[in-house]
């Protein structure tokens, strides 16, 4: 998990940055969005849109905001219909790379997505390329909150996690698919605050990537999470540590 971890923390301080600019909210009204069209606008019985409110809610999006964004999902309100899709590919020195979109429009994101793939010195590759090179997991993260690691450790154990990371001022928590919500509902159930819940694909096998190489596909993976379609970036590449702490 280590190569992730230094990953994710240049994502927290890059989230910090999208709420600022207002990108992490649309990010996350389009998770509402596609997640009460799916499952339907009643939290209770949608466990996705109960997420995807927690989340928006940790986030300070306003409450009229969310209810608006289930309304135009369950057709109550005049709403866009986002298309989810998984796009695949490799970075320079054949890092592997998934990207999440939300989409409106099909046709214009997968050539935005393939433009900047060829730019940044990457390749789109076919479905199924590089998915097997990861597996689905369960990741939540918190601040430390005053607690210990070995406290924190008894709680998420005793949940049923896989792994607990522990930095300066947060927890990071992996599960697998059958113990997340388990587990986040253990650290709700304790009072603590939640910064954010969520699936995501995580590498079974990191790649060192150092130098100039790790500039570029950090450029890569940068320049697609700026793309207004993107949720979310996921790749394999274990980045040199000077480099994290230059980011971060």
């Amino acid at each position: 998990m280590s190569g992730h971890s230094k990953w994710s923390t240049i994502k927290r301080k890059k989230s910090a940055q999208d709420a600022k600019r207002g990108k992490l909210f649309t990010k996350l009204i389009k998770e509402i969005t596609i997640a009460a069209r799916e499952g339907g606008g009643d939290p209770e019985g949608n466990p996705r849109l109960r997420l995807a409110i927690d989340n928006a809610k940790a986030a300070n999006m306003p409450s009229d905001n969310i209810d608006r964004a289930i309304k135009k999902a369950t057709g109550e309100l005049q709403g866009v219909t986002y298309y989810e899709l998984t796009y695949e590919g490799y970075g320079p020195g054949g890092i592997a790379i998934l990207v999440e979109v939300a989409t409106d429009n099909k046709n214009r994101t997968v050539a935005e997505v393939r433009h900047l793939f060829s730019k940044y010195g990457g390749s789109m590759g076919e479905s199924g390329s590089v998915a097997w090179m990861f597996d689905r997991k369960g990741i939540i993260t918190l601040p430390r909150q005053n607690l210990s690691e070995d406290e924190m450790m008894d709680i998420v154990l005793e949940a049923g996690a896989e792994d607990l990371r522990t930095e300066e001022d947060f927890f990071e928590i992996q599960t697998d698919l059958e113990n997340f919500e388990p587990v986040r509902k253990a650290l709700v159930e304790k009072g603590l605050q939640i910064e954010n819940a969520s699936l995501q694909w995580i590498a079974k096998n990191m790649i060192k990537v150092n130098g100039e190489t790790a500039e570029k596909v950090l450029k890569l993976i940068e320049a697609l999470e700026d793309n207004d379609d993107v949720q979310n970036v996921y790749s394999n590449a274990d980045f040199d540590e000077d480099l994290i702490q230059q980011q971060a």
